[in-house]
């Protein structure tokens, strides 16, 4: 026996387009957040221009900054004079095919620069790039 109730019973229907829409708007806030969480390797340099400045993908280096005061970084941790060798022989054991980025600042001694780029090559390190800005760039790059 069927009881009929006087009100009208509609199915349950679910709603997908709601549904999309949060979801896209949850992608973009976790896209954005984990944007702003990147920790970046590099200092704050004012670095010097080049005209065939070209994009690299810094993700894959080891960088090196080298500072005006002619104080040398090493993945944003100052490293010693002394001490840069051994910290480089001991990121090549772990990553053989490691490059490394050099970073000087446009006022740092042209010297200094040589240094640890001499410092890097007597690590056993050949793979070497410099990070420069283009020409007319205005802001300093790396962070």
């Amino acid at each position: 026996m069927k009881i009929y109730s006087p009100i009208a019973h509609k199915k349950a229907r679910l709603e997908i387009i709601p549904l999309i829409d949060i979801m896209f708007f949850l992608l973009a806030t976790m896209m954005l957040v984990s944007l702003n969480m990147v920790q970046l390797k590099t200092l704050r340099l004012n670095l010097p221009t080049a005209q065939k400045a070209t994009q690299e993908n810094k993700s894959d280096f080891a960088t090196l900054a080298v500072k005006q005061d002619g104080t040398i970084w090493l993945d944003r941790q100052e490293v010693a004079k002394g001490d840069l060798i051994a910290a480089l022989q001991k990121l090549k054991a772990d990553k053989p095919e490691i490059r490394v980025l050099i970073s000087g600042d446009a006022g740092a001694i042209h010297g200094d620069v040589i240094a640890v780029l001499d410092r890097v090559r007597a690590a056993g390190i050949e793979k070497v790039a410099f990070q420069t800005k283009p020409d007319g760039a205005s802001a300093p790059a790396g962070n």
